[in-house]
């Protein structure tokens, strides 16, 4: 893409999020590639927005199963964090069945504290955090 042809959508979605513009890569009339300064592409835009929206309601879902005791803080900070089952058996070194397990409030009661501190050292949160669930 030539450095005129970068688009200029001024899409909302970017603001305060990404400075004053997002960066793309452009051939200037060297035939060199530069950088160069977009307000954004709609197409582009519709596309996180829905990106987006689809993690807020996976977010917002694995709260309420948490809230109401059918699901481990685990779950709702997996999604949080935008992390999937397999993903996150691969951090805990541990099979996906087991960490599907660890969302049974019942099993994740018994877990250890090894266990908890390393399900919180891949979350960036404390300990306490997941044991004492009182988020939003």
């Amino acid at each position: 893409m030539k450095k005129e042809d970068v688009p200029q959508d001024d899409e909302k979605i970017y603001e305060n999020k990404f400075g004053p513009g997002l960066i793309k890569y452009a051939i200037d009339d060297k035939g060199e590639y530069t950088t160069v300064q977009s307000m954004g592409w709609e197409p582009e835009a519709i596309a996180l927005k829905q990106a987006l929206e689809e993690v807020d309601f996976k977010v917002t879902f694995a709260l309420k199963e948490v809230r109401e005791g059918r699901k481990s803080p685990i779950f709702y900070y997996m999604e949080k964090k935008l992390l999937d089952v397999g993903i996150l058996a691969g951090y805990m070194n541990m099979w996906k069945w087991q960490v599907k397990r660890h969302f049974k409030p019942n099993v994740f009661n018994k877990l250890s504290d090894e266990i908890l501190s390393k399900y919180a050292r891949i979350f960036n949160i404390e300990v306490d955090d997941l044991t004492n669930f009182k988020q939003q």
